[in-house]
């Protein structure tokens, strides 16, 4: 068997969903389940002025990705084992396309939801 570069990069995204969904579903549960928003809408590692407002959202966005990346973790074996679909799985570029545009999705989500956090202040400084 040749080393097939697009089998291999097929290995690690998939690999990579593992932890990228742990990750995901633990933040959901810190913020939902044990009321904990420290890692809410995060600019330079910095909570915002009220980070309970914001919860819900990053929650929910955290939430919906993880859940999607528990799709396609639970999907693809069990149709590579069964031949049962539970989804688009039926080939690389279907379940491929799912993954890469939940990731950036969550990039692109947790971007807009931590810069409406922060305000950015329109006034300038007084020099003390």
């Amino acid at each position: 068997m040749a080393f097939d570069i697009s089998t291999a990069m097929t290995w690690i995204l998939f690999l990579a969903l593992f932890p990228m969904a742990f990750i995901w579903l633990r933040r959901a549960w810190r913020i939902f389940i044990k009321r904990d928003y420290s890692e809410v809408a995060l600019k330079r590692g910095q909570t915002p002025p009220h980070p309970k407002k914001w919860a819900p959202v990053t929650g929910l966005l955290n939430l919906i990705v993880g859940g999607i990346a528990l799709w396609i973790i639970v999907g693809i074996p069990l149709w590579i084992a069964t031949g049962i679909s539970i989804g688009p799985f039926q080939d690389f570029s279907s379940w491929n396309a799912i993954a890469g545009s939940t990731i950036w999705c969550k990039i692109f989500g947790d971007f807009i939801i931590s810069r409406q956090a922060h305000p950015a202040p329109w006034t300038k400084k007084k020099p003390s």
